[in-house]
């Protein structure tokens, strides 16, 4: 799968590691930034990688900050993003499976490297359910509220 991934500074080394990990199980990455820990803004980087997935450039995105909080408000701003901020596995399962969510995103500082990998592989590996019912709810969400 080809998957997106930005941070700011607080989710650099997160992103980093996530990088790592997405290569070394087959994905292929887009690193949309930032490149260093130097502060940074990051909507800069949740642009880059929304822009990446509303033009199907790639399947998936993935942003992280310190928290996750910031950068999955900015990216659920973008029509046609639908970002979960999980900090667990099951999280991720279920917003994929009733969401049909394609963006994660992960705060560096509230999940450790090995849970946010498990994290990330969930998120990736589950499929949406195509329930009606979830079917219908995603329409809603994706309407103009």
């Amino acid at each position: 799968m080809k998957v997106a991934i930005g941070s700011d500074h607080g989710g650099f080394d997160l992103k980093e590691t996530i990088i790592a990990h997405l290569k070394a199980t087959g994905h292929e990455v887009e690193d949309m930034g930032t490149y260093d820990k130097n502060s940074c803004d990051y909507p800069v980087y949740c642009k880059a990688v929304t822009k990446a997935l509303t033009s199907g450039e790639v399947e998936r995105g993935i942003v992280i900050c310190t928290t996750g909080i910031g950068i999955s408000m900015c990216a659920n701003k973008v029509k046609g993003v639908r970002c979960a901020l999980c900090t667990n596995e099951l999280m991720a399962k279920m917003t994929r499976l009733h969401n049909d969510a394609n963006c994660l995103a992960l705060g560096a500082n509230i999940v450790g490297p090995g849970l946010a990998e498990a994290i990330t592989d969930v998120f990736l590996e589950t499929p949406f359910s195509g329930e009606e019912k979830h079917c219908r709810r995603v329409g809603m969400l994706d309407a103009d509220l």
